[in-house]
């Protein structure tokens, strides 16, 4: 993808040609998205190896693994665990303490970009739903990305009240996860229920909507030490960012006019809804937005 020259969006070049993006001087390197896949991939490389082979490294699942011994887990699975068996599981505690730690600091929903599987699907799925919309067989269909918090709340009072772990039913990041690592059952076809969804109705639906994994994500956003970062001097507002970006309202501020503080060149964006997916990076061509990693700050 060359966006220097051609002004090429993800939207409307080929899905396989973002992988790979054109700097200014002309040499070809792995875009940001690429990175992202190979993330994606290895993780549950890992998985794989360790349930097929018996290479300890990563097992288990998403939603709950060991990494060399060290128990994880996914911190929204161990909150349904904890209000449907009314007790506190040591290693569930550890795991998903380990986790928040990790993403407090480095990514709130980073996870979704870089870790969760469903997320690489979806994006393919997108594309889909992007080439029917450009044929007008597609309308697109907005709506508020809090809907995500009420999804949450919902999951967690069933599991209260059924003592079963209700969102783990439909949870179609774990069950793409486990078909990945064990192969095929039925459940995976909610998991292609929910990309038709996407693909005919509205644009990464559960991504954006309905996920309770990411929206408890979102809640670490703030004090993250990796954000993405807009320089308003180099900005030229044409936007494409914003047509790219998951969750847009978080790029508010390159729209042409918007308030912000004038004494300020550079803005960290600080919106709990960004996944630091970098596909806003990705299509800049006046490179005004970067990852800003505020661990220099510290130093």
């Amino acid at each position: 993808m060359d966006k220097y020259n051609v002004r090429a969006t993800i939207r409307n070049v080929s899905f396989l040609s973002t992988l790979i993006t054109t700097t200014k001087d002309g040499k070809k390197r792995p875009s940001i998205r690429f990175w992202r896949i190979f993330t994606i991939v290895l993780v549950h490389l890992l998985f794989v190896l360790s349930y097929r082979v018996d290479v300890q490294i990563l097992e288990g699942d998403i939603s709950a693994s060991r990494i060399l011994g060290f128990h994880l887990a996914d911190a929204f699975m161990s909150l349904q665990v904890f209000l449907a068996t009314h007790e506190i599981h040591v290693n569930l505690l550890i795991g998903s303490l380990s986790i928040l730690a990790f993403y407090i600091i480095f990514g709130g929903r980073g996870f979704c970009s870089w870790v969760c599987p469903y997320s690489l699907i979806s994006e393919i799925a997108e594309k889909i739903h992007e080439n029917l919309r450009a044929k007008k067989i597609v309308k697109p269909r907005v709506f508020d990305t809090k809907w995500r918090y009420a999804f949450t709340i919902l999951f967690l009072a069933l599991s209260f009240a059924s003592s079963s772990l209700v969102f783990e039913i439909f949870n179609v990041v774990g069950i793409f996860s486990r078909f990945i690592i064990y192969g095929y059952f039925h459940a995976i076809w909610l998991v292609v229920a929910m990309l038709v969804v996407e693909i005919f109705f509205s644009r990464r639906a559960w991504c954006r909507y309905v996920c309770p994994v990411g929206a408890t994500y979102s809640l670490l956003a703030k004090p993250n030490a990796i954000k993405v970062s807009w320089d308003k001097e180099k900005c030229d507002h044409c936007l494409v960012c914003t047509d790219v970006c998951l969750v847009p309202h978080v790029l508010f501020m390159t729209k042409k006019g918007a308030k912000t503080d004038d004494s300020k060149k550079l803005f960290r964006i600080a919106g709990a809804d960004c996944t630091l997916c970098g596909r806003c990076i990705d299509v800049c061509h006046q490179d005004a937005l970067k990852f800003d990693n505020g661990f220099k700050k510290l130093i």
